[in-house]
């Protein structure tokens, strides 16, 4: 009970018109990594078609349904009822940090206004996701990451020549610069500390978009760049980065 209760409590809301069902799975498993799931829900017009692919995950999840008519023919009111929900439970005290599920521009306000007020935001959705979405977030998942399975990834990995990366996917410029703002003037710096700030410069920044499973794992194939080195003293043991001399 005591480490339940010191689990930062996130609420996950999802635009059922602009999300892919089959993914629900590894969305909740990835917030589930940054605290306790307490409130699951789905929005979208349920007396549409295009909701029946959610039906069979309502139960197995315990995602609670919201429905919301279309009053106007060619406006999506889904936007609208989750962002009056979210206000209601960034109010309510009842969470710590949100999980907002669209690949919509329209929710880049709601983002914004939900870290003026300190609290986490992750944002799930497609790679057409305009940018001010994104970066509105603490952290945003790309769903194409979600979707490789473990063996693409492997094939992937394998196949994948760093020479052949072209520039849009050459992850070093950010690596660098995530390092050096980690950094500050020290010469070895806490993995997970330039991880962060990774983040911060990059909400979207993730390993899985270069092929990798950890950030770890993708900094290994530049030796000639960076040096890791493990303390094993620590428990757990701690993984540490500087520049290649």
């Amino acid at each position: 009970m005591t480490q339940q209760s010191e689990q930062q409590k996130f609420a996950v809301l999802i635009d059922g018109d602009n999300a892919q069902a089959s993914l629900l799975p590894q969305i909740l498993a990835e917030v589930s990594k940054l605290g306790l799931i307490t409130v699951k829900r789905i929005y979208g017009d349920w007396t549409t078609t295009n909701m029946n692919s959610w039906k069979e995950y309502l139960h197995k999840y315990a995602i609670q349904p919201i429905q919301q008519f279309r009053y106007t023919i060619g406006k999506n009111a889904t936007d609208s009822a989750m962002i009056i929900d979210a206000m209601d439970l960034l109010h309510s005290n009842y969470v710590d940090g949100f999980c907002i599920v669209a690949s919509d521009s329209d929710y880049t306000r709601l983002a914004t206004r939900i870290r003026e007020e300190g609290f986490f935001v992750v944002g799930v959705g497609e790679k057409k996701t305009p940018e001010a979405f994104t970066n509105a977030c603490n952290q945003f998942i790309y769903c194409e990451n979600l979707a490789v399975s473990m063996e693409q990834k492997k094939k992937t990995k394998k196949k994948r020549k760093k020479e052949e990366k072209p520039d849009a996917l050459n992850p070093v410029p950010l690596l660098l610069q995530g390092f050096e703002m980690a950094a500050k003037e020290d010469e070895w710096v806490h993995l997970a500390s330039m991880g962060k700030a990774l983040r911060q410069l990059d909400p979207a920044f993730d390993s899985r978009t270069f092929g990798f499973q950890k950030l770890q794992s993708l900094i290994k194939t530049y030796p000639e760049i960076f040096t890791l080195k493990l303390d094993d003293s620590k428990t757990p043991p701690v993984t540490y980065i500087a520049r290649t001399t």
